[in-house]
């Protein structure tokens, strides 16, 4: 007797088209590259800080704009 996977991934379509529909409205996409063994070490930091990778990069670039701002004027 084979046995049935079920394929229920705990979102409705509902949820999925409310969840892209967010995205799109929301948020944009910056992909970055870094060095090979720096990424383990931004994700080890961000967590080590309790904050998602994606909040810590964020965070990042905010207050390095920040700065760059303050040295300006």
């Amino acid at each position: 007797m084979s046995e049935r996977k079920s394929t229920y991934t705990g979102q409705t379509d509902a949820r999925r088209k409310a969840s892209a529909k967010y995205l799109k409205e929301s948020v944009e996409d910056i992909r970055i590259r870094v060095p090979k063994g720096d990424k383990a070490k931004v994700q080890e930091h961000a967590t080590s800080m309790g904050e998602s990778t994606n909040a810590f990069v964020v965070r990042a670039i905010t207050e390095a704009m920040n700065r760059d701002r303050q040295k300006q004027e």
